[in-house]
């Protein structure tokens, strides 16, 4: 019985693995109908627009919405512009607890994701400019089994993203400095946000330190 039922599986799998190509080539066409139909389903239903996606630097969103906050409350969501170009390279975002930065910032990196993906933007308009990465420092939590705090971890993130980010990159920064003392966290978010600012990539950077307005001047 073994013995035949390994013959019959052999036999099953010369088959299959003769068709290999035939096989391969229909499931990534499958693949990318799938794709191609989830995008023009949701942007549909979503009254999304198409956006216009060139070699520039600017970043330019109006009315834009977030895709999935949006569809997840009985609110009418309420739209909001984005310009991030060479001279306005660095929005501060400041304001209470539930004021809406978070969404704010994860509203725009999606809409830049969205657009370089090739689907429409939740929007009246958007002119993308193409970024080489997306930087996230987003939400706040440990390592401690690796010896790192909750401050330890956003340093590390930090680190990596002024190392790393160029004058093509989007950084969406989600408050800086927390876990340590007052004066130290506004002097690390300053010293981040002017070195951002040096390195000329489009930074948005929600924060409760509302002393970084003072950048401005």
């Amino acid at each position: 019985i073994s013995a035949l039922e390994s013959q019959l599986f052999d036999e099953i799998r010369d088959t299959v693995a003769a068709q290999s190509p035939r096989l391969l080539a229909l499931s990534a066409a499958v693949a990318q109908v799938d794709t191609l139909l989830s995008l023009a389903k949701t942007a549909s239903e979503g009254r999304y627009v198409r956006p216009e996606v060139n070699s520039g630097t600017e970043i330019r969103i109006t009315a834009g919405r977030h895709p999935v906050v949006e569809r997840s409350q009985d609110e009418a969501f309420i739209p909001n512009d984005t310009l991030l170009n060479d001279e306005e390279r660095l929005i501060v975002l400041t304001g209470p607890n539930m004021a809406g930065k978070s969404t704010y910032l994860r509203q725009v990196a999606l809409i830049v994701l969205m657009a370089q993906m090739g689907g429409f933007v939740p929007a009246d308009a958007a002119v993308i400019g193409v970024v080489d990465r997306i930087f996230t420092r987003i939400g706040a939590q440990d390592d401690l089994s690796a010896g790192q705090s909750t401050f330890m971890v956003e340093m590390t993130e930090t680190a990596n993203i002024i190392a790393n980010a160029t004058d093509r990159s989007l950084v969406v920064l989600d408050e800086i400095g927390r876990g340590t003392s007052t004066y130290d966290g506004l002097s690390i978010a300053w010293a981040v946000a002017e070195r951002l600012a040096e390195v000329g990539c489009k930074t948005l950077f929600a924060t409760h330190y509302h002393h970084l307005n003072d950048l401005e001047k």
